[in-house]
């Protein structure tokens, strides 16, 4: 069958995907993943089939102006799509999980909000070129990320079965379900529902009815544990979670025995590449784990080293990236801003954390449940905390043995789950049972060439 996979530009986004797109191409399935073109590169650097689509995202332009300045409200009032990027975590917080605070005014607010932040990681000029594509190539499969909703609209345009695949917490469906069940409690003439409206909207554009799957999709795949994930309604697919750090080289001193223990600590780029700086400071982090009788290994850019200052304890190795699959093993706990990639591969290497959530998406949320399990522990206030705080943190995480069995028990509910070669019979299945018949249809045996960009028709 024909899988066609869609994200916006982001690497990490990306690299969620790369495993299960192997495993159905290993299979013998026609695989290609469709972005924007900003990632077309890194795309074919996984040996799999770029198609570009749209205008390039330009993340790294938006970052660069992006400072603490006031919102301009006239941008705000000409553009209806216009983003705060410096202030709307603190003004969307779609991962409320409080039942007293999921009222019918909190869950439209969220969505009312949420739409015009989604557009803008996918346009409508990339929406038309993916609906286009679609309806060319003809997909069995499409399956999406969960920001990206350019997937859905082009997979039911093009008569496609279609999924999401989740990075992280399934946030969407979670303040979904509590959205549609506070606003069938009202009466009819105050019954608001921006997703609807604005995805109904796009779907119209192509002829077609909006349906709740396209906000949700026909089903789900979870690579969070479940022990971890969020209830929410509709199929769930657990996956286990298989690193990708892209490509790579692993140091020799990665596989030498650490002296004492090693402790990783990580940002990410997230709050880099979008924001132009990171929530925590690098340099106060460093400085607090670094007083410990710890070997310190900090994952950072170039833009965070240069925040570091002042010369570095001795205890500290700064590299400029490492594959965490690689270097976490040998960790005795991690310190991060609790992004996708991160947090999932300590869980598949049973590594304590401490979350520093750069208070994107789901981190904050994830700090909690983590926290919770008794796998790690969390700083409450990222933007008001202190050094002393962090180490008191990491020393509970390294003298108490608790944190490490728990991460071990984790880590065994992650490897339960189905790999992802082992789930590709059921997309097979699911694919069958979902996809539209599709009349006088000859599917393509020929198999389509890896590490190249297929241009649109």
């Amino acid at each position: 069958m024909r899988v066609l996979f869609t994200t916006f530009a982001a690497r990490s986004h990306l690299y969620a995907q790369v495993p299960l797109a192997w495993a159905l191409r290993a299979a013998g399935h026609d695989v290609r993943i469709a972005s924007q073109p900003d990632l077309a590169d890194d795309i074919i650097r996984t040996g799999l089939t770029a198609v570009p689509v749209g205008e390039p995202l330009n993340q790294a332009e938006d970052a660069a102006v992006v400072d603490d300045r006031a919102w301009d409200r006239t941008e705000a009032e000409a553009n209806p799509y216009a983003v705060d990027l410096a202030t709307w975590p603190e003004l969307l917080d779609i991962a409320e999980t409080a039942p007293q605070r999921l009222t019918p005014e909190h869950t439209q607010g969220v969505f009312a909000a949420y739409a015009p932040l989604l557009f803008r990681y996918f346009s409508w000029q990339m929406t038309d070129d993916l609906v286009r594509y679609a309806r060319d190539w003809r997909p069995d499969l499409v399956l999406w990320d969960p920001l990206t909703f350019a997937g859905p609209v082009a997979a039911l345009a093009g008569g496609a079965a279609h999924a999401r695949m989740l990075f992280g917490l399934d946030l969407v469906g979670w303040m979904r379900g509590h959205h549609l069940a506070a606003q069938a409690g009202r009466p009819a003439p105050l019954r608001d529902d921006p997703m609807s409206e604005w995805l109904g909207w796009t779907l119209a554009e192509y002829g077609l009815d909006f349906t709740e799957e396209a906000v949700t999709g026909q089903w789900t795949i979870d690579p969070v544990p479940g022990s971890l994930a969020l209830p929410t309604g509709g199929l769930r697919v657990p996956m286990r979670y298989v690193p990708y750090n892209g490509p790579s080289v692993v140091p020799s001193w990665v596989h030498e025995p650490p002296a004492r223990p090693r402790v990783c600590v990580t940002l990410g780029v997230s709050q880099q590449e979008v924001f132009g700086r990171d929530r925590a400071s690098v340099a106060e982090i460093i400085a607090a784990v670094a007083a410990l009788d710890v070997e310190v290994v900090a994952t950072l850019n170039a833009a965070q080293v240069a925040a570091l200052g002042a010369p570095l304890p001795t205890n500290v190795r700064v590299v400029d990236f490492v594959p965490l699959d690689a270097l976490l093993p040998s960790c005795a706990a991690v310190i991060s801003h609790g992004g996708a990639g991160t947090f999932q591969t300590a869980l598949a290497h049973g590594v304590p954390q401490i979350l520093v959530p750069d208070m994107i998406w789901d981190t904050a949320r994830k700090a909690q449940r983590l926290e919770a399990a008794g796998a790690g522990l969390r700083i409450t206030d990222v933007d008001r905390f202190s050094a002393a705080e962090l180490r008191a943190l990491l020393a509970r995480v390294l003298d108490e043995p608790s944190f490490a069995h728990r991460a071990a028990r984790l880590r065994d509910e992650m490897m339960a789950a189905p790999a992802p070669s082992d789930l590709v019979p059921t997309l097979e299945r699911l694919t069958a049972l979902h996809r539209p018949p599709r009349h006088g249809r000859q599917v393509s045996e020929r198999p389509p060439s890896t590490g190249t960009t297929t241009p649109l028709a």
